[in-house]
């Protein structure tokens, strides 16, 4: 403390932690209770509350005694409270100081921001509130701290686009001694090394920051560091720029006009004032228009995202240039935020840029959506957003856009402009909701079960009348810690029977609305509780009830107008999609033990998993014509040919939409016991789990329908699952995957099913080649293929033809590999106009063939198409195999530098999809080119990374080819 030039001091400890205290919340009163707590930590004396009363005395005398005339500290019920007029606080200062400095970065007057920047820094003088304790203290110093730290980097980062790297050096090194684990103090400091020449001393810098996270948390360096990394390797010309302004692909139309909003909210009414507030937003005049962004926050179930349709729909008139709208599932408790890579991928193809055209790096995506903004006027909602990194990459840069957040966090980060188009509504936020609990149970029980607290309040919804029950229960129940309470609300078969208990029951404020439901409304809202999925479209709920979509729809729609059901978006098909909350699904499913018989219970959710079952299946059938599928004897259920053609008219959309719904149905099903249901959905959606890279879903699928199959002794279930798992440790790791297809093998022998013992064969022969053992690759692949020709597979039968042709290639027999090549592109060819991923495997095939022939030209072209296929299918390992083809194409051709871009294209695509193989196989490929380039050492370390993969997947053969590489780089 200090009063003008000089500095005041304290007393002891209790003054000191008291003062703290009272400056961690200037202008707001700060209970006598939380001073006891803090200064005595939870065993104060029976006179502590005279003792606080001593102290605050103390302190007023002093601040007196230093001549401060007027009362700094004065008196406020419960406690006590800090004047902040006429005095000024440092961290009031500080963050006020590093707002205006990233409101001028944005601004782009980078010089005011770092003057700002360091002003802000200047403030500190040593750790805040040093020598004094206390959890809430503690914490706070922590928080504090924090800021510090992230001030700090953003200032590094102005300086380095104002070129200031050389200057940067010393002290990026001395702080990254300090916060050794800090990934983007890393990064400056890398970023300023090779700006300043210095290549060797930032890739050490990396490889330290790798030693210090693998040796400290056991994880890998992030994808920015990882990015950058690579792109320093690649001497990517971006890093050299210091403000580098992407380019607008010429090739991209100029004028689509998305149109994304949700249907309005019917019978919307009131809100005026928030509306009024958020008119602002398209009422600033141009030159303030730097950048406008509203921001809507409230409780679950408060109306944020009508709120922000309302609006959006009223102010449509002010974007000519359309309208995109994004759910980023911030607050969904059973999965994970939206990606905003994934956000942007759907974004850029509402502008116009078509799927081949979009990015797969999330900077260059960024830079291309900003770009594609740069002279529109789009609104953009993204609605349910959870942390301001998520938002970050959606912000346009364009202040003729603008953007509406929805939100349950205040997200400082966020600045509104204008400032009153920062809306809250309703009366709770998560903090408001906390402040509810610890008004009626007391501050002494939820300020030290904080987090706690938290999930209570999560698991009330945030509603208003569950959060008082809740409340009510603890304050009448003094010995029960608020911890007890969640775990009785956690458990969902008793989360009700906890919020309705007493006169005020969360049970009956549903029942009063369920009460007046039409009756086959009321039966659908039954029988959707019946389900776990995520979300649903309507076709789920003619199953349900066995009735026609557009009568489920006029259902659904009577749920939405009682506040049942919400609206969560238009998915990739153009269906709409719905959702419970959780408090509502669990009421749902009361009501249909209670309402609905057993039988017609059983019947509705049979006739969902069947037609799920259906759609799948036809789905896969869409994208891969006579694919390789083992279904099980579960009765199909007819869909109507219409609705049938227009959920699957992109079948693989229609997979991405559903995905969520498929595990969650998968995992219901058989823990049901429905194995076959549950392993013939699986079995359907393993191809597009594979494509789509969603191993984790893939394997939690297969696994939990093994566990049902296994339990009823279902062998063709078992023999599916243990293929499927096989398929999928094939990505990652042959040791792995060849005892499932050993098990599969068994299962299929002893069902009596020849066509899967085939499919098993075929898999077990592409790891016998990569092992090496090419007799008995060959053995297996010849004893399949009669098979798929007997059943008119056609798809295992040109799969078997290349890997045929891949294994005469390793023997060096090319005229052989040239006649299976050449088979297997024929019968693909053969099977008709549809051009499936099987066609771009066998063309792959026959490229590696008459390249090493010497017939660069064919090759070329043998991979260029390969390159389309799998573009237009979304097959991202298939991309990366492509590129591998023609990069080593363009290497025999002299074309070094082209061999090398493409080279590097292709393992980015193949490290993010996490293939070791395929990422082996294309380091061994880049350390050809560094070698014909004479880097020795450059080809040294790719061939060691390619080792290391080869290591990793367990292929031998692959790791002999290193070791003569390696050798001839001695020689």
């Amino acid at each position: 403390m200090a009063a003008g030039e000089d500095d005041i001091p304290l007393g002891g400890a209790r003054q000191r932690a008291i003062l703290a205290l009272l400056l961690l919340t200037p202008g707001r009163v700060v209970s006598v209770d939380t001073m006891v707590e803090t200064v005595w930590n939870s065993n104060p004396p029976t006179t502590a509350r005279t003792q606080v009363a001593i102290c605050i005395a103390a302190l007023r005398k002093i601040f007196k005694a230093a001549g401060v005339a007027e009362d700094v500290i004065v008196t406020a019920h419960p406690g006590y409270l800090l004047k902040t007029e006429g005095h000024r606080i440092d961290s009031l200062e500080f963050a006020g100081l590093v707002q205006s400095a990233e409101q001028h970065t944005r601004e782009g007057r980078l010089q005011e921001a770092a003057h700002h920047y360091a002003q802000a820094l200047g403030l500190w003088r040593g750790s805040a509130f040093a020598g004094v304790g206390g959890q809430v203290i503690d914490d706070e110093t922590d928080r504090l701290e924090e800021h510090r730290l992230n001030a700090y980097d953003d200032s590094t980062l102005v300086h380095l686009e104002l070129g200031q790297h050389q200057e940067l050096i010393p002290e990026l090194v001395a702080r990254v001694r300090e916060y050794p684990l800090r990934e983007r103090l890393r990064h400056h400091l890398m970023l300023a090394q090779y700006r300043s020449g210095r290549r060797a001393d930032a890739m050490e810098s990396f490889r330290e920051a790798r030693r210090h996270l693998i040796d400290e948390l056991g994880i890998e360096p992030g994808p920015d560091l990882q990015e950058l990394h690579d792109a320093i390797l690649r001497d990517d010309p971006l890093l050299a720029a210091v403000a580098p302004t992407p380019e607008r692909p010429s090739a991209v139309p100029v004028h689509s006009i998305p149109s994304e909003l949700p249907p309005d909210v019917p019978g919307f009414t009131g809100r005026e004032e928030e509306l009024a507030a958020l008119d602002s937003l398209v009422s600033a005049s141009e030159e303030d228009r730097s950048s406008t962004i509203g921001l809507i926050t409230g409780a679950a179930g408060i109306g944020k995202s009508g709120l922000a349709t309302r609006w959006a729909f009223r102010a449509a008139e002010h974007f000519p240039d359309g309208q995109l709208f994004a759910d980023l599932r911030g607050y969904d408790q059973h999965h994970d935020p939206t990606k905003a890579h994934e956000v942007l991928s759907r974004f850029l193809r509402a502008l116009g840029v078509p799927a081949d055209q979009i990015p797969t790096e999330p900077d260059e995506r960024v830079s291309l959506y900003r770009s594609l903004l740069a002279d529109r006027r789009v609104l953009i909602i993204l609605d349910n957003a959870r942390s301001y990194t998520q938002l970050r990459p959606l912000l346009p840069g364009s202040g003729k856009c603008c953007v509406v957040v929805t939100s349950r966090d205040q997200m400082e980060q966020l600045v509104a402009w204008p400032s009153q188009a920062r809306v809250h509504l309703g009366v709770l936020s998560e903090g408001e909701a906390v402040q509810l609990l610890t008004t009626i149970v007391g501050e002494r029980r939820i300020t030290p079960a904080r987090a706690d607290a938290v999930r209570l309040v999560q698991l009330c919804e945030q509603l208003p009348l569950a959060l008082r029950i809740a409340a009510a229960r603890l304050a009448s129940k003094p010995h029960w810690p608020v911890k007890f309470l969640v775990s009785r609300l956690s458990d969902e078969r008793r989360r009700l029977d906890e919020l309705s208990q007493g006169e005020s029951q969360i049970r009956a404020s549903f029942a009063l609305s369920y009460r007046y439901l039409p009756t086959d409304s009321a039966r659908l809202f039954r029988r959707l509780g019946l389900l776990d999925v995520p979300d649903f479209t309507a076709w789920v709920a003619a199953a349900l009830l066995n009735n026609e979509v557009l009568d489920a729809e006029r259902l659904i729609e009577h749920l939405v107008d009682a506040q049942f059901l919400e609206v969560v978006n238009m998915d990739a098909t153009g269906q709409l999609r719905y959702r419970f909350n959780s408090l509502l699904r669990l009421y749902a499913s009361e009501c249909a033990e209670r309402d609905e018989p057993e039988p017609d219970r059983q019947a509705a959710v049979d006739r969902f998993r069947r037609t799920f079952v259906t759609l799948a299946e036809e789905a896969v059938q869409a994208v891969f014509p006579n694919s390789t599928v083992t279904h099980s004897r579960v009765q199909r259920r007819r869909i109507d040919p219409h609705l049938m053609e227009e959920l699957l008219a992109a079948p693989l959309e229609w997979y991405e939409a559903e995905r969520l719904a498929i595990v969650a149905t998968v995992r219901q099903a058989a823990r049901a016991g429905v194995a076959d249901i549950a392993w013939d959905l699986t079995a359907s959606s393993g191809t597009f789990f594979s494509m789509r890279n969603y191993k984790e879903d893939w394997r939690t699928c297969c696994e939990e329908a093994l566990r049902a199959a296994h339990d009823l002794g279902d062998e063709l279930g078992q023999a599916a699952m243990h293929y499927n798992l096989g398929t999928l440790e094939m990505l990652g790791s042959y040791d792995a995957a060849a005892p499932h297809f050993e098990r599969a093998l068994r299962f299929y022998t002893d069902a009596g099913n020849r066509t899967g013992r085939a499919w098993t064969l075929r898999c077990m022969a592409m790891i016998d080649r990569q092992r090496g053992d090419l007799d008995t690759a060959m053995a297996r692949l010849t004893e399949a293929l009669p098979v798929f020709r007997e059943v008119g597979d056609h798809l295992c039968e040109a799969h078997s033809l290349q890997n045929m042709a891949a294994i005469e290639l390793d023997r060096g027999r090319l005229e052989e590999a040239m006649r299976f090549a050449l088979d297997s592109v024929r019968v693909e060819e053969s099977t008709g106009p549809n051009v499936t991923r099987n066609l771009a495997q066998a063309l792959f095939r026959l490229g590696q063939v008459q390249l090493a022939l010497g017939s660069v030209g064919e090759a070329e072209e043998s991979f260029l198409r390969t390159v389309r296929i799998v573009k237009e299918k979304s097959d991202m390992l298939g991309l990366a195999m492509a590129l591998l083809g023609l990069g080593e194409t363009r290497l025999a051709k002299g074309s070094v530098e082209l061999a090398e871009t493409t080279l590097v294209d292709a393992q980015d695509i193949a490290e993010q999809g996490n293939n070791p193989l395929a990422a082996g196989q294309i380091s061994l490929a880049l350390a050809k080119v560094s070698k014909q380039r004479g880097h020795a050492d450059e080809a040294r370390s790719r061939l060691l990374t390619a080792q290391q993969k080869f290591t990793d997947v367990g292929a031998p053969v692959w790791l002999q080819r290193v070791e003569e590489a390696l050798g001839a780089l001695v020689d």
